[in-house]
């Protein structure tokens, strides 16, 4: 147990992930999501999990390998975050595509 407080006290961001990933499933639910829109949330939310856990693992690496600034090390760790960013990005704009019509229908 210890280890996993850890794990979520230094990858904060998967936390959230994993928040967004329990509210989209709760609005899914209540929604009625067909096949293919589920199949479309969880690729997304993988894509972006996958993306943090990637990040996360460029950034211990070069962080073990220097402590040192160095140019090449910061544009590693901005390139590794901006895949994150840009797979969520990428979610929301799924995220929208679904929901949003549906949303939309309440009103």
């Amino acid at each position: 147990m210890d280890k996993i407080k850890k794990f979520f006290n230094r990858e904060q961001n998967l936390l959230i992930h994993i928040i967004a990933t329990i509210l989209v499933t709760i609005f899914g639910i209540i929604f009625h999501l067909k096949l293919y829109e589920w199949l479309l949330v969880y690729m997304m939310v993988a894509l972006v999990i996958t993306s943090e856990l990637i990040n996360s693992a460029i950034e211990l690496v070069v962080d073990l390998y220097t402590s040192k600034f160095n140019p090449l090390a910061m544009v590693a760790k901005d390139v590794a975050a901006a895949s994150v960013v840009t797979s969520a990005f990428t979610a929301l704009c799924v995220g929208l595509y679904i929901f949003l019509p549906k949303i939309i229908t309440l009103f």
